[in-house]
């Protein structure tokens, strides 16, 4: 058995894969309307797909787990996210750990967690 993908749910499919595009750089790498690959193995699925393959509502924000990308600038990234997503919902403004990593932690467009910190 392999691992392929973690894959989340959101609201407008397209919204989505241009956030991720504007502030990761992530690619599509595989479009099946309203489900998508992107290049780093996440995949996006439309929340009426999800609805109806398994009968389950999704509760937004989820604070049960969360996408972690590293950016060696992230003040550069907070800038840059600041700019394209101005009402971005923070959990987190930049913070730093007791063991030095400096991070962020906000919501993406449908409320599902992220974290970027610098390398480890």
């Amino acid at each position: 058995m392999q691992f392929k993908s973690f894959l989340i749910v959101v609201k407008d499919i397209d919204k989505s894969k241009r956030f991720y595009k504007d502030l990761f750089g992530l690619d599509v790498v595989i479009d099946y309307d309203g489900n998508v690959v992107l290049s780093c193995g996440i995949a996006l699925q439309q929340k009426d797909i999800w609805n109806k393959f398994t009968g389950k509502d999704i509760i937004q924000p989820n604070n049960s787990c969360e996408l972690y990308f590293e950016e060696e600038n992230l003040e550069k990234f907070i800038t840059k996210l600041e700019q394209l997503y101005p009402n971005t919902q923070y959990v987190n403004r930049l913070m730093t750990h007791s063991w030095g990593q400096k991070v962020v932690r906000f919501y993406d467009l449908d409320g599902n967690l992220i974290e970027v910190g610098t390398p480890m």
